[in-house]
């Protein structure tokens, strides 16, 4: 990630079995998505972005960050998440400067529920 500070993110049992088969898939590299141009860099947006291109959506129609707004509203509109514990999932920043002084909880346990929950709904979308 782009950020200064660490970001933990949990992972659902789907989540790991997908990353325990990526050493396989990158040659034991250091990034779960290579740049097709060199194993020491993870591939960039415009990768994804040119992937949906050539799927056939438009820029207007999704971008490779739509689904991270996508996951955000879902999450959002589903009622069940505090929406601290989904911005801090999405690593978002608090703009408001008191605010992000005083409220460093990370929401670890309703995160850990929130993307077991998000991985679940993802499989029922698939198989629908």
């Amino acid at each position: 990630m782009n950020m200064r500070f660490p970001h933990r993110a949990p992972g659902p049992n789907q989540a790991v079995a997908i990353l325990r088969d990526v050493p396989q898939l990158t040659g034991h590299g250091t990034f779960v998505s290579l740049s097709i141009r060199s194993v020491l860099r993870p591939m960039s947006e415009n990768t994804l972005n040119a992937a949906l291109r050539r799927l056939g959506f438009t820029k207007d129609e999704m971008t490779s960050h739509g689904f991270r707004a996508r996951a955000s509203s879902m999450l959002n509109e589903s009622g069940f998440w505090h929406p601290d514990a989904i911005e801090r999932q999405l690593a978002h920043v608090e703009e408001n400067s008191l605010r992000r002084a005083y409220a460093r909880g990370e929401h670890w346990d309703e995160r850990v529920r929130m993307m077991v929950w998000w991985a679940d709904r993802l499989d029922g979308l698939r198989t629908a």
